[in-house]
């Protein structure tokens, strides 16, 4: 597997020579994750209560998760660019204060205005955070449990997905979503001192080994990995940010909590999957993982009055979106070699502009077609995506003799 390091054999990396996974410190970047996208994802289980509290409609609501995602996509790579010959630990650290302070904000917020700015900086604390997650975790261990050591630090995101939010929504529902939003500050203060304890501080990359922005994006196989990553969570992300107005059409209109928990389990299952599959059929998981997906929003748009059906829509859904983030972010690691860091914040901004496209687009399908709709506008920008990754053979997403894993 190709490093993202190239000053990764620095006199401080002598520990990660040790054959097995530090565990303590890989938990603590994926707990930094499940905080990360338990603030992203938590308004997308609680917009009634939200739009309620601050009285607006359930399409402004939803433009918390957008704000989110715009402060994500502005920061990502200009601050990790600029950052990325800061030490390792303090970075960190700064972005983990930012979520405990933005998410404070939100929690005591009444006015849409402040609780969007708020938003707006916690995307920003995100989009560093995210940019310098896999380098971090690919540090800590030897070559050969680099995959493994990813897989770990991301397992915070199918977490947040399979707990965080259907408990956030169900507690939220009945205590209001401010004291959800509190809850996670103070799960944000145990997880600075367990990174102050746990977690190895690293150099930054040395200026003299920095390749220019425009050169890296111009690397073969980075560009068909972005457009991959941006209309994969753009499709995810239409759905994704308006479940609830989507089941309102369904039998399970009042089972909101119960669909995402059903998600979010299958979500850890996919990167379980994913952790023992990937280094031998990435490019077969990104393809099989694109189809599945199209196909059940297919079944869950032609047959909504089926609540069987939209279950097991679901069931697909979190099997092969839960992964999507170890997929991507090892195959942007592959294609960017030596400058896979800024890779990174390039799939991090992609990302987020996913995100933040998927609540605007979202937000204008619910208004001009209604929330049956939704499922069929995924289809065909899935059928998108699979066409440019199945083309990416060569350079983006190979096949296992041109992985290098």
């Amino acid at each position: 597997m190709i490093s993202n390091e190239i000053y990764s054999t620095t006199t401080e990396d002598t520990d990660v020579k040790k054959e097995s996974l530090p565990w303590s410190g890989l938990l603590a970047l994926a707990m930094a994750g499940f905080i990360c996208i338990l603030t992203e994802s938590l308004p997308a289980g609680l917009l009634p209560q939200i739009a309620g509290g601050l009285g607006v409609t359930q399409a402004m609501a939803g433009q918390l998760v957008t704000l989110y995602a715009v402060g994500s996509l502005l920061a990502a790579i200009p601050l990790t660019t600029a950052t990325r010959g800061w030490r390792r630990k303090p970075l960190l650290l700064l972005c983990i204060i930012g979520f405990l302070v933005f998410n404070t904000v939100t929690a005591l917020s009444s006015m849409y205005a402040i609780t969007l700015i708020a938003r707006f900086c916690a995307g920003v604390a995100a989009g560093v955070l995210w940019g310098m997650t896999a380098g971090y975790a690919r540090r800590m261990v030897p070559e050969s449990l680099k995959g493994k050591a990813i897989a770990v630090a991301m397992a915070g995101t199918p977490l947040a997905l399979a707990l965080g939010v259907p408990i956030g929504t169900f507690f939220g529902t009945y205590a209001g979503w401010h004291l959800i939003f509190g809850t996670v500050s103070i799960l944000t203060l145990a997880l600075i001192a367990w990174v102050l304890w746990k977690v190895p501080d690293y150099e930054g990359e040395p200026a003299q080994n920095q390749l220019p922005l425009h050169k890296i994006l111009f690397i073969a196989g980075i560009r068909p990995i972005l457009f991959v990553v941006l209309v994969w969570v753009l499709a995810h992300n239409i759905l994704y940010t308006y479940i609830s107005p989507f089941l309102d059409d369904t039998a399970l209109a009042h089972r909101v909590d119960l669909i995402l928990l059903i998600f979010g389990v299958t979500s850890v299952i996919g990167i379980w999957i994913i952790g023992l599959l990937i280094d031998r059929y990435m490019r077969i998981l990104v393809l099989s993982s694109i189809a599945i997906f199209a196909i059940a929003s297919a079944a869950m748009g032609i047959w909504i009055n089926q609540p069987v059906v939209i279950i097991f829509g679901v069931i697909a859904w979190g099997l092969t979106f839960g992964g999507a983030a170890t997929l991507l972010q090892t195959a942007i690691a592959h294609a960017g070699g030596q400058s896979a860091d800024i890779a990174q914040s390039m799939l991090v901004t992609a990302w987020n502009l996913g995100i933040g496209a998927g609540g605007m687009v979202g937000a204008i399908l619910l208004n001009w077609f209604g929330a049956r709709f939704l499922p069929g506008s995924l289809v065909l920008l899935l059928l998108i995506t699979l066409l440019i990754a199945w083309s990416a053979q060569k350079h983006g997403f190979p096949g296992l003799a041109k992985a290098d894993c």
